[in-house]
C-alpha cells in the first residue's frame, strides 16, 4: 500500500466514525416520528411527520397546550406499546372535569379554539397525580386518551417520550410547535 493511500484511508475512517458519532448524539436528543391516525386533527394529520424533543422534560415539566409523544400500555399488533400523540389538557394537582361536553380545569370552563367541534365527550372527574398528566387529542370523537381507563394519566419521567416541537412534512404546513 502507498502512503498516499493509507492517509486517505484513514481519512475516510476519521469521517466515517465522526458521522457516526454525530447521528447517535442526534438521536439521543431528537427523534422523528410519523402521526398515525387522526386523533390530532386539525392541528396534526395523519402522516405527518414530526420531531420530537427527547429532553424537553429533563429539567423542566410539561405545560398545558404541549403536545406530547408517550408510550401507552395499548399494544400495537406488534405486541410493542402503542406511542400516542396527544395534547397536555391537565398538569399535576389539576382538577379536570368533562361533563356535558365541556371540558373544566381547577372549575374553570375551557375555551379549547384548537379542538375539532365544540364537544368533548366522556364523564371525567379526576385530580392529576403528582408526576403525571392529563392528555387528550384535538379530535376529540375520534381520539383514545386519558379519557379512557386503558390510557389514564401519563407518567411525566416513565412514558413520555419527549416534546413535539416541529412538524417537517407535509413541507407545506411546516410549523414549530
Amino acid at each position: 500500500m502507498s502512503v498516499e493511500f493509507k492517509k486517505e484511508f484513514i481519512e475516510w475512517i476519521k469521517t466515517i466514525v465522526f458521522a457516526v458519532i454525530l447521528a447517535f448524539l442526534i438521536s439521543f436528543f431528537i427523534t422523528p416520528t410519523i402521526v398515525r391516525g387522526e386523533s390530532m386533527y386539525p392541528t396534526l394529520q395523519n402522516s405527518n411527520y414530526l420531531i420530537i424533543n427527547k429532553t424537553a422534560y429533563w429539567f423542566s415539566k410539561p405545560s398545558k397546550g404541549d403536545i406530547i409523544v408517550f408510550k401507552s400500555h395499548i399494544k400495537d399488533e406488534n405486541g410493542n406499546d402503542k406511542d400516542l400523540v396527544k395534547r397536555v389538557i391537565g398538569v399535576p394537582k389539576d382538577h379536570i372535569v368533562v361533563r356535558d361536553g365541556n371540558v373544566y380545569i381547577n372549575d374553570e370552563l375551557q375555551s379549547e379554539n384548537y379542538i375539532n367541534g365544540d364537544y368533548t365527550d366522556g364523564d371525567v372527574d379526576i385530580v392529576v397525580p403528582e408526576d403525571e398528566v392529563f392528555a387528550m387529542g384535538d379530535n376529540r370523537p375520534n381520539s383514545f386518551d386519558s379519557r379512557a381507563q386503558e390510557v389514564g394519566t401519563v407518567n411525566i419521567k416513565d412514558e413520555i417520550i419527549g416534546k413535539v416541537v416541529v412538524r417537517l412534512y407535509p413541507f407545506n404546513e411546516i410549523t414549530n410547535f
